[in-house]
C-alpha cells in the first residue's frame, strides 16, 4: 500500500500553507478576531479560490471532489495557523449534512453557493442538558400540514452568528432521550422566530446561542429521516472529529 501523497496533493498542500503563511501572522489574526464577525472575509473568498469551501463535494456538483485524505491536508494546515473562519462548520460539518442527508435539487442548489463562499452553515444541535449525549434533544419539531414548526434552543453553535442557514435537531417524537424521533431540518438563520446572540469564545472563535420560537420550515428542509436523523447525526460528527483531530496535528 502505497502511503505517499501524490502531486496533487502535495500541491494543495503547499498551497494551504503559502496562503495562510501570508496571512496568518499572530498579528493578522488578532486583527481577525477584533473584527464584528470575528474572521477575515477576504480569506474566505481566497479559501474559494484555492476550491478548499468546495474540498468534500463532487465535482458534477460543481466541487473540488477530494476525498478523506486531502480534507485532513487542509485542515492540519488550518490547525497550524489557528484560523478563525468558518471552513470546520460549514464545509466539513455543514457539507457533510448535504453530502449525506440533503436530496439532489437542494445540493444542486446549496453546494456551488457553499463551493464559491457566498453561504455558510452551522449546526445548532448542543443544548444546555445535553452533556455531549448527541441523542439528548429537547427541542421540538411539530407537523403543521406538510411543514413543520420548530421550538427549542440551542447552545454553543459555532459560527451561528454568522450563519446564513442553520442545520437544526429537533425532536419529532418520543421522549427527550429516545435514539429514534429526531429530526434535521435546514433552517434560513434570519426566519421569523429564530434569535440569535453571538459571542467569542476563549479561543477566540465565534459562536452563538440561538433560539426558535414557532419557526416554520416546508417538508423540503428536511435532511435524511424525521423520524430517525440520529444515524445522520453521528456519521457528520464523526467526519468532524477526524477533521479536528487533523487539525491538531
Amino acid at each position: 500500500m502505497d502511503f505517499d501523497l501524490t502531486e496533487e496533493q502535495k500541491l494543495l498542500q503547499d498551497s494551504v500553507a503559502r496562503l495562510l503563511g501570508d496571512k496568518y501572522s499572530f498579528e493578522q489574526r488578532k486583527a481577525y478576531m477584533k473584527t464584528p464577525e470575528g474572521w477575515s472575509r477576504e480569506v474566505w473568498s481566497q479559501y474559494a479560490e484555492l476550491g478548499l469551501l468546495g474540498l468534500p463535494f463532487s465535482e458534477e456538483e460543481g466541487g473540488f471532489g477530494g476525498s478523506a485524505v486531502e480534507t485532513m491536508l487542509v485542515a492540519e494546515q488550518m490547525g497550524r495557523a489557528i484560523t478563525l473562519e468558518p471552513w470546520l462548520t460549514t464545509v466539513i460539518v455543514g457539507g457533510s449534512f448535504l453530502r449525506h442527508g440533503a436530496p439532489a435539487a437542494l445540493r444542486g442548489e446549496l453546494v456551488p453557493k457553499v463551493a464559491a463562499g457566498e453561504i455558510l452553515l452551522a449546526f445548532a444541535h448542543t443544548e444546555r442538558q445535553s452533556r455531549y449525549d448527541l441523542f439528548d434533544v429537547a427541542s421540538t419539531a411539530k407537523r403543521d400540514g406538510s411543514g413543520w414548526v420548530l421550538n427549542g434552543r440551542k447552545g454553543m453553535v459555532w459560527h451561528g452568528d454568522s450563519a446564513n442557514k442553520l442545520i437544526v435537531t429537533a425532536r419529532t417524537a418520543g421522549g427527550q432521550r429516545d435514539r429514534k424521533g429526531i429530526g434535521v431540518f435546514l433552517v434560513d438563520a434570519d426566519a421569523p422566530g429564530v434569535t440569535r446572540r453571538g459571542f467569542r469564545t476563549v479561543d477566540g472563535q465565534r459562536a452563538a446561542e440561538v433560539e426558535f420560537s414557532g419557526v416554520k420550515v416546508g417538508a423540503d428542509a428536511v435532511l435524511g429521516n424525521p423520524e430517525d436523523g440520529l444515524p445522520l447525526v453521528d456519521r457528520v460528527v464523526d467526519e468532524a472529529i477526524a477533521a479536528l483531530a487533523a487539525e491538531a496535528v
